[in-house]
């Protein structure tokens, strides 16, 4: 298997899990432990530990999910892209409904950064 089905077949896997509510067994199979995640131009969040408590508390503060749907993929040398359309409440943003780019860097068959971008 090349290095670039290995990713498809990867970041498919990570998607998958989000559609599923398995994101957190995902990260941790698929992200590397120097992972460095972003949202928007905020500055980044570096290493699995640290993102691992970012992910559990952004996760633990959904009050009702009503729903994720992937609308796009794409890749290409060592990078994947998602779009996606978010529908949930939050416990301190309230009801969010908005699509969300995602863009995942990869090395070595895992996820080395992270960026999502939205408005």
């Amino acid at each position: 298997m090349t290095e670039k089905n290995t990713i498809a077949v990867r970041d498919a896997a990570i998607n998958d899990a989000i559609l599923s509510g398995t994101a957190m067994e995902a990260f941790e199979r698929y992200y590397a432990d120097t992972i460095e995640m972003q949202e928007n131009d905020a500055t980044p969040t570096i290493g699995k530990d640290a993102n691992r408590e970012r992910e559990t508390a952004f996760f633990g503060a959904i009050t009702e999910f009503r729903g994720a749907s992937l609308l796009e993929t794409g890749i290409g040398e060592n990078v994947t892209f998602s779009r996606w359309l978010y529908d949930y409440t939050h416990d301190e943003w309230g009801e969010r409904r908005y699509h969300q780019v995602v863009v995942r860097t990869w090395r070595d068959g895992l996820v080395i950064a992270e960026r999502f971008y939205y408005g």
